[in-house]
């Protein structure tokens, strides 16, 4: 019998291959791709089954088994046959050649089950390598990606480095021309008495220390680390060691406005000094530039270093060495800047303090560096009786409100100073008035004014300003405000004389905290003891002892102190009998545990002038007002017990501000005003209660109160 023929291999139709990194999208996962492979397998098993038992069923030849992938191409195609071709087109491969040494029916039994599980196998094995290699060589991807990445940030890292550098070598070029040229020929002209050198000094300033700290110390520096940038890739410690020096650009930075005004000035003046600089602006070097162009680089300089250096540390990882010194570098060189720009502001504000000095007139303490202009402008007041308008001028201080009337002048806009308001208690109200809109209601210790402004926004605006100067005073004054209400840190015994004690100051007592006497100007003045602090009267500091914290030297204390310090007795020892009076209550002692305390004005006699008292109701003596002239005084002017009292509530009249009360009794009546209506409905809360016998509830503390001196106590364990 003759051999079966050898039929040709038929070729396998395949898609075009598709590579891993052409298939997965941002969205897809190695989950979703894997699933979808297995899926297209199992299709193919079945179909090569199927194939497979109908060869047997009717007698044909097992050529089914090459055939049966090459019939359902286009159904493969539409379940994911692009997912898996290029790899499984090989698998199919190796089926065919297999397929083609066994076709003739009549020497090749029909596929069993058997062969069919080992196809199965060889195909899972194979899937599970071609997985693994996917996954490897999606792995070295990703690693080769974040090499790239960190080399483009090393490479951003130089380019910034780069940048600095070169930036530093003509901002240098520049300080030689205007030190070295500029200046130094300026000078030697001035030396001839053409023009005075104190014009040319006043014009360069300290141009001169500048250029030798970037020229001698950053730029040499900056060069050498540049060379070496291969091992030590890092300038966040050359600008932390050097940075510190850029302080001294606040000096420029003031005096630039004067040196342009003394430039334009000279340059006008004189004929020899203009030739000069025009000689020098025409030279190459100059770059067509004018003296004041140059003299502006200095100014720009530093906010480039910050910026420079921002995006330094932005490119630079978390990790990196240098990141400490880089961030150090940065907050130095930010408060360089933050220095050189305050230096501008307050040239600024003294120019706008010395324009408001002419306008008003020579009004005193305008042009003080404390003093800072926060708003000017026009508005209309409104008259407390007919609310007719009237026009007026408001400056906006820190801590003041000038109230001001326009008059007539022919050299610009000129006011006369009608009010005074002091921030410090000061609130500001939002009014409503059908025949005025726009208005709005300024209260002070001073004055209260109603005011009317152009438009709602002009309204806003002004309150705005209003409740935020205020808001910064109050946060600026409360630590010493309510450091003046706690209990004096003395000094004990044992430290007596060794260590410095903390003065008590003049404002907070009225009367000698040891003889308890009440201070005048004339037959009774304030004294400091020397060893504990405390402000005596003359006759209480009529001692000397030497105190060691001062060499040993002898010093003015008071008596108790210098029984002490000498031993010659216990000056805490009772010299008689005697019971502290019911008044002998140290106001400091009270205030600390109290229900509520702080400053009011008080009066008797509606024709005498209010007193501003301390006022205390402590928590031992609840139904009983205290009041003290200051916070430390060690004994009270007099006492109220609140018991069967009438609390009358004052509105608003000729003789009463709206923030008072009275307390009534007989024939007594004592009256009292609080800096604000709060404060003043908190007094009447607590009163209240006390003068029917209750106990009063513990106020908490806000903050108009701090900022108006008014402090409560809450009891221990509360």
């Amino acid at each position: 019998m003759p051999p079966p023929p050898v039929l040709p291999k038929p070729k396998f139709q395949c898609p075009v291959k598709v590579s891993a990194g052409d298939i997965m999208d941002e969205e897809e996962t190695m989950t979703n791709i894997t699933r979808r492979r297995t899926t297209v397998i199992s299709k193919c098993h079945r179909n090569i089954d199927k194939s497979v038992t109908k060869a047997s069923s009717d007698g044909s030849t097992p050529k089914r088994l090459v055939e049966a992938p090459v019939c359902t191409q286009s159904s493969s195609q539409e379940s994911g046959w692009h997912v898996w071709s290029g790899w499984w087109s090989e698998e199919v491969k190796g089926h065919t050649e297999f397929g083609e040494q066994e076709t003739d029916a009549e020497h090749l039994p029909a596929p069993s089950e058997s062969s069919s599980s080992r196809s199965e196998g060889a195909l899972q094995d194979h899937e599970d390598e071609t997985q693994e290699n996917v996954l490897n060589e999606e792995t070295q991807n990703m690693d080769k990606d974040e090499g790239k990445q960190e080399q483009i940030k090393e490479l951003k890292l130089y380019k910034i480095a780069s940048e600095l550098l070169q930036t530093e070598r003509a901002y240098a070029t520049r300080l030689h021309l205007l030190d070295q040229v500029f200046c130094a020929k300026l000078t030697e002209e001035a030396g001839k008495g053409t023009f005075p050198v104190e014009v040319v000094k006043g014009i360069f300033s300290n141009v001169g220390s500048i250029y030798t700290f970037h020229s001698q110390f950053l730029l040499p520096d900056l060069e050498t680390r540049m060379s070496q940038w291969d091992s030590t890739p890092r300038i966040g410690d050359i600008l932390a060691q050097l940075a510190p020096f850029l302080r001294m650009y606040a000096e420029y930075v003031k005096n630039f406005d004067s040196a342009m005004d003394l430039l334009k000035q000279w340059t006008e003046r004189s004929a020899q000094f203009n030739t000069i600089i025009q000689d020098i602006q025409s030279q190459e070097v100059c770059g067509n530039l004018t003296l004041q162009h140059h003299m502006l680089e200095p100014v720009q300089r530093v906010p480039r270093y910050e910026m420079l250096l921002k995006d330094y540390l932005k490119k630079l990882p978390e990790d990196d060495p240098d990141r400490n010194q880089a961030e150090k570098s940065l907050n130095i060189i930010s408060m360089a800047a933050t220095h050189s720009n305050m230096a501008i502001r307050k040239m600024e504000n003294l120019k706008k303090l010395m324009e408001i000095y002419e306008m008003l007139g020579g009004e005193e303490d305008i042009v003080n560096p404390s003093n800072e202009l926060i708003k000017e402008g026009q508005i209309l007041k409104l008259a407390a009786r007919n609310t007719s308008s009237m026009e007026r001028y408001l400056f906006l201080f820190n801590n003041m409100l000038l109230y001001c009337v326009p008059k007539f002048s022919l050299v610009g806009q000129r006011f006369t100073v009608r009010t005074r308001v002091g921030v410090e208690g000061m609130k500001v109200l939002e009014t409503s008035n059908e025949d005025y809109p726009h208005t709005f209601q300024v209260s002070g210790k001073e004055r209260t004014l109603e005011l009317q402004a152009s438009s709602e926004q002009d309204k806003e605006d002004w309150i705005k300003a209003f409740q935020e100067t205020i808001e910064i005073f109050q946060q600026k004054n409360e630590t010493f405000k309510s450091a003046s209400k706690e209990v004096v840190d003395e000094v004990s015994k044992e430290e007596l004389g060794k260590r410095a004690p903390r003065w008590i100051r003049d404002n907070e007592v009225t009367m000698c905290m040891k003889c308890k006497e009440p201070f005048n100007p004339l037959t009774r003045r304030r004294h400091h003891c020397r060893a504990c602090g405390y402000v005596v009267c003359y006759k209480c500091s009529d001692y000397k002892a030497s105190l060691r914290y001062d060499g040993n030297k002898l010093n003015k204390v008071c008596k108790d102190c210098y029984f002490i310090l000498t031993g010659r007795a216990d000056a805490e020892e009772p010299v008689s009998g005697k019971k502290r009076g019911i008044l002998e209550i140290e106001a400091a002692q009270v205030s600390g545990n109290s229900f509520l305390c702080g400053f009011l004005q008080y009066s008797t006699d509606r024709t005498k002038p209010c007193q501003r008292v301390w006022c205390v109701i402590p928590q031992h003596d609840a139904l009983v007002l205290y009041l003290y002239g200051a916070p430390q005084d060690v004994k009270a002017q007099c006492t109220i017990p609140l018991l069967g009292y009438q609390v009358e509530d004052v509105q608003r009249s000729v003789d009463h501000p709206p923030t008072s009360f009275r307390l009534c009794q007989s024939k007594y009546v004592h009256c009292f005003t609080a800096d604000t209506e709060e404060v003043k409905l908190r007094w009447l809360k607590v009163i209240r209660k006390a003068v029917i016998g209750e106990m009063p509830e513990c106020q908490t503390p806000v903050d108009d109160d701090l900022a108006n001196g008014c402090h409560e106590g809450v009891p221990d364990g509360t």
